[in-house]
């Protein structure tokens, strides 16, 4: 049996005659827990009873101990030792791999543990919290993403109390600090995401790899998320009627494996007659297999780097053997980030063909270069993201087919988030003003 598994045991303390349980704290102390008159469970049921109670709750606190009320002493430091282990085993996917919110939690508590690490915990308060927030206004971030991260470090808090680490009325005080509102505080301000025009769609993909190309085409077709054209394989797709139908993850459970699985929705994604041209040259035999390989772009790239090169090749670098090991390798499919950056790369790319200043520094060391084209004020309105392919595609079915059609395609459950994504075809409504204002 494993250390994970085992149960501490209901045992006789000889020096005093009682029934006694040993639970592990978590932080590599145990402590002693007395229950009364050792016995069975018939001549002794109290003892047992408490056994029982205390054991339940030690499995449900993750195998520590609770702390009483009166001995909360923890810091914040050590606070988040122990949420660290309840968010790396509650955030993540069906197949144990962590979802981006573990990313997102460790980014948002790393200013916390700096600022007030060794500060008592039930000592942080509505005040620290602003002061916290203000702190993040002077490092330059923009206020949707302050007002995540204090949720998050309200998050913290609220189950902290609820495993009596910290007194509930610490909780109860974050409560009060609101979020921040648009116009009405320091913050930095973004300018919402919207659609991206297929003209620039069409002018950066010359510049991406096959894989990565397909997956923006894909994107454009169904509307699906970046996170689900990345995780696409041969298992999840049924392909026997006229639509083809896709279902991420269909494998690891009744609701697969997508943004919402958490919270028991399905997710049915429809694919035409142009997203199944677009796929049909990717479909592999390994149904299990991801359909779009880093490998393989890594392949095209530097096949295409080789067929452009002027100078020849040396014998050396032609009979080249790879490495064994490589400090890093391909994965077997793309991340979200890594997908993001490829699309980023490609419109910087594109961008530098057409702008003169960018033109004129070709002569440069390529990452000075590079460095000075990421500054130019032409790339700005050029860039754009995976994501944004979602909001044109929610755009336009909702020109076409109204919002109910535009929230089933998007797989959104309620029309107030896809107002966010599908934007109000103005033209209809000039059209209107036109005969009737």
């Amino acid at each position: 049996m494993s250390r994970r598994s085992h149960i501490p045991s209901y045992r006789l303390h000889k020096a005093t005659g009682q029934a006694v349980v040993t639970l592990p704290s978590g932080n590599g102390g145990r402590h002693d827990h007395y229950l009364g008159t050792f016995g069975t469970r018939e001549s002794s049921p109290e003892s047992w009873a408490e056994y029982d109670r205390l054991v339940a709750e030690w499995l449900a606190n993750g195998r520590r101990t609770i702390p009483t009320p009166a001995a909360s002493d923890l810091t914040i430091h050590e606070v988040l030792v122990f949420y660290w282990d309840h968010a790396t085993a509650y955030y993540r996917h069906p197949d144990g791999s962590p979802t981006s919110e573990q990313d997102n939690i460790r980014l948002a508590l790393r200013r916390l543990r700096q600022l007030y690490g060794h500060t008592p915990a039930a000592a942080f308060d509505s005040l620290a919290l602003e002061a916290l927030r203000e702190a993040m206004i002077r490092d330059g971030l923009c206020r949707g993403r302050i007002n995540k991260d204090v949720g998050r470090v309200k998050r913290l808090f609220k189950w902290a109390s609820s495993k009596k680490l910290v007194p509930l009325a610490s909780y109860q005080s974050l409560l009060t600090v609101g979020g921040l509102r648009a116009g009405r505080s320091a913050a930095r301000e973004t300018p919402p995401v919207g659609p991206v025009g297929d003209a620039l769609v069409e002018e950066t993909l010359p510049f991406l790899t096959p894989p990565v190309r397909a997956m923006v085409q894909l994107q454009r077709c169904t509307g699906m998320r970046p996170g689900e054209v990345v995780v696409m394989r041969g298992i999840d797709l049924d392909t026997s009627g006229p639509t083809w139908t896709y279902r991420p993850g269909s494998d690891q459970g009744p609701h697969g494996r997508h943004k919402t699985a958490w919270r028991g929705q399905q997710r049915v994604i429809l694919i035409g007659p142009r997203g199944q041209e677009i796929l049909k040259p990717w479909l592999r035999l390994g149904l299990h297999e991801y359909l779009f390989q880093p490998a393989e772009g890594r392949a095209a790239h530097d096949a295409e780097r080789r067929r452009k090169r002027k100078s020849k090749v040396p014998p050396s670098q032609a009979n080249r053997r790879p490495k064994r090991n490589p400090k890093k390798a391909p994965g077997d499919r793309y991340t979200v980030a890594a997908y993001d950056h490829a699309v980023g790369r490609a419109c910087i790319v594109a961008h530098c063909l057409r702008c003169e200043a960018c033109r004129r520094r070709e002569g440069e060391k390529r990452r000075d270069w590079l460095a000075r084209i990421k500054s130019c004020a032409g790339l700005k309105t050029v860039h754009w993201h995976p994501n944004q392919l979602r909001h044109t595609v929610g755009t336009e079915v909702r020109r076409e087919a109204g919002l109910d059609a535009a929230r089933a395609v998007l797989g959104h459950r309620s029309p107030a988030i896809t107002e966010t994504y599908a934007e109000i075809d103005v033209g209809k409504a000039a059209e209107v003003m036109g005969r009737l204002g």
